[in-house]
């Protein structure tokens, strides 16, 4: 059995319709007729069942889809690290970053490297920094794009400042000032990113520090939804400020507080060589404030 009768297994189970899974694979239907025999044949079992609609995977093959699954994941991943090793120049990077860098940061970087190193192939995972960690600590992801600095066996390279925000709705009795203070806000609805955040623990110490405890109205994990939110008059929260005024809130400076983004990757792991020459070429072009 090849790895493409297990892509063409695995196809046949995604679209349920031996046409349409042919058409996928760029081959015939009685190709793929064939060659779901053969699979058949060698495993000693029957794995789907026909009827008018198309065809379904009976126990037998759910149990052989997911193997043949992570077979072809665990081919394609051998493939990339490979590539990667034997050219930094065109291997493949998978990044993580935080989704609040989504429309900011990451365009920038990604369009410098691929200035200097045009076939490197980056992989792009868009997602909250508990989930970045746990991608980088179980090899998901060499490198990441987080805040703030995580504890623990990584390297840190400090890329952007961001300066944050109370953000309020317009009309609000405080939209008229330039600067406040978390005591300012003390009594409002707040609006903020659920625990276990990195943003949230951030904002958590903020507050602290003022000895001012948030009333949290509302969680969402997603800083431009959050901005969303009290421009409709839903309550204040604290944001970088490249969220303030998008729905029309009003942003007053907190004194200087801020929050340091950052790109990072486990030290006691070798790098990939293309990871590596991602990581340089960010490093040689320093800060993006």
């Amino acid at each position: 059995m090849q790895i493409e009768d297990l892509r063409a297994l695995t196809a046949l189970g995604e679209h349920e319709h031996v046409t349409e899974a042919a058409a996928a694979l760029g081959i015939s239907q009685p190709t793929l007729s064939r060659l779901l025999g053969r699979v058949e044949g060698e495993l000693g079992a029957r794995l789907f069942e026909r009827d008018a609609r198309g065809v379904h995977p009976n126990p037998l093959g759910l149990v052989a889809l997911a193997a043949a699954r992570d077979i072809v994941e665990r081919h394609d991943r051998l493939r990339r690290e490979l590539a990667g090793l034997l050219d930094p120049g065109s291997g493949t990077v998978r990044l993580a970053f935080l989704d609040s860098m989504a429309t900011s940061l990451v365009p920038r970087i990604l369009r410098d490297v691929r200035r200097a190193a045009p076939l490197l192939r980056v992989e792009l995972r868009q997602e909250p920094g508990h989930e970045i960690m746990r991608d980088v600590d179980a090899g998901e992801a060499e490198l990441a794009l987080t805040s703030p600095r995580p504890d623990g066996p990584y390297g840190w390279l400090p890329l952007q400042r961001q300066r944050l925000s109370l953000i309020v709705p317009p009309g609000h009795r405080l939209a008229r000032r330039r600067r406040a203070r978390p005591a300012d806000v003390a009594g409002e609805d707040f609006v903020t990113i659920p625990p276990g955040f990195g943003f949230r623990l951030l904002v958590d110490e903020l507050f602290a520090a003022a000895g001012v405890t948030p009333r949290v109205a509302l969680e969402i994990g997603d800083l431009a939804t959050i901005e969303g939110l009290v421009g409709a008059g839903l309550g204040v929260a604290v944001v970088p400020d490249q969220f303030v005024g998008v729905s029309g809130t009003v942003g007053l400076s907190l004194g200087g507080a801020e929050r340091v983004v950052g790109l990072t990757w486990r030290t006691d792991r070798v790098l990939t060589p293309a990871a590596e020459r991602f990581r340089a070429l960010v490093e040689e072009r320093g800060s993006y404030d």
